[in-house]
């Protein structure tokens, strides 16, 4: 697994995907290997229902099915984010919020979960009795119902072109059987790590993805994109954090042999949450999550 960018085609016709395998085929070389589907759920809490309990405003949660693990990614708007806390700027003599620890927010305003198998999440909130409620795109954007099923689906195929890149297509069908666009995704294997431009794409499967779109007159696409601070914020660990504060790792100390290595310092080295195994699926499935919620259609 390698790192990946992401596109939006949001106009793409229904023979989009024909298109797309036509191109890879005879201006790339490549081959279709597989199919790629992917499935996502979403559910609005409602804890505004229990008598005598108000509530600000309902969380929300996004289950997406990629392969054998489900991405969740649940969002509390009353709650705060890290990022706010970490910028927060107090009168003099008044204590910030702590991250950590007694007087620490419960949660923040996005929490992002893997579990397995498919199917865990429904049967947790089903055993526990959660106030959930599957919520399911109708006809609008703005018209949702509550009603059980697959809300929305990617299908398409999964394309390799030479050994070092994977492509994958797949049209966007809402659960009443609207086609609303295209995803795209090239993943580059070589690398798990890539410098990106200062929008946030990496130029290299920017390029590649601009290459596989068929030259149709007036085709809407866009590159998706996330910060690193985002990211951050959606890997940061409570737990990981307080065992550090706990026991600090000793200061380095100067090693002599170091004098004899230089020149590494410009490299890209892989860290946690970087596009490799399961961090891979992960990542993509926020950003795939992320692009579909800001069109409306979760």
């Amino acid at each position: 697994m390698g790192v990946t960018g992401l596109a939006r085609w949001v106009n793409a016709p229904t023979t989009s995907l024909d298109l797309i395998s036509q191109n890879i085929a005879r201006n790339h070389q490549g081959q279709a290997r597989g199919k790629w589907h992917l499935s996502v759920k979403s559910f609005r809490s409602t804890l505004s229902a229990i008598p005598g309990f108000q509530v600000h405003s309902e969380r929300t949660m996004c289950a997406l099915t990629m392969n054998d693990n489900v991405f969740v990614l649940v969002e509390d708007p009353v709650a705060p984010s890290r990022a706010d806390l970490l910028a927060q700027q107090l009168p003099e003599g008044q204590t910030p919020i702590p991250l950590t620890g007694p007087g620490a927010p419960k949660h923040y305003c996005k929490t992002f979960l893997t579990l397995n198998p498919p199917g865990a999440l429904e049967q947790l909130l089903s055993q526990l009795r959660a106030r959930w409620a599957s919520v399911r795109q109708t006809s609008g954007a703005n018209q949702l119902s509550h009603t059980a099923g697959q809300q929305l689906t990617v299908d398409g195929l999964v394309y390799s072109i030479g050994t070092d890149f994977v492509v994958r297509a797949g049209n966007v069908i809402l659960a009443g059987g609207a086609v609303k666009g295209m995803l795209l995704e090239a993943e580059y294997l070589p690398l798990t790590a890539m410098h990106r431009s200062t929008d946030g794409t990496m130029e290299l499967l920017t390029n590649l993805l601009v290459s596989i779109l068929p030259n149709i007159p007036d085709a809407k696409t866009a590159a998706v994109t996330m910060s690193d601070s985002i990211w951050e914020e959606v890997l940061w660990d409570r737990e990981q954090e307080e065992e550090e504060q706990a026991n600090p790792k000793p200061p380095e100390t100067d090693d002599i042999n170091k004098v004899f290595v230089s020149g590494d310092e410009d490299m890209v080295t892989s860290k946690k949450g970087e596009w490799s195994g399961v961090d891979r699926d992960r990542r993509s499935a926020f950003l795939i999550i992320g692009a579909l919620k800001s069109e409306g259609l979760l």
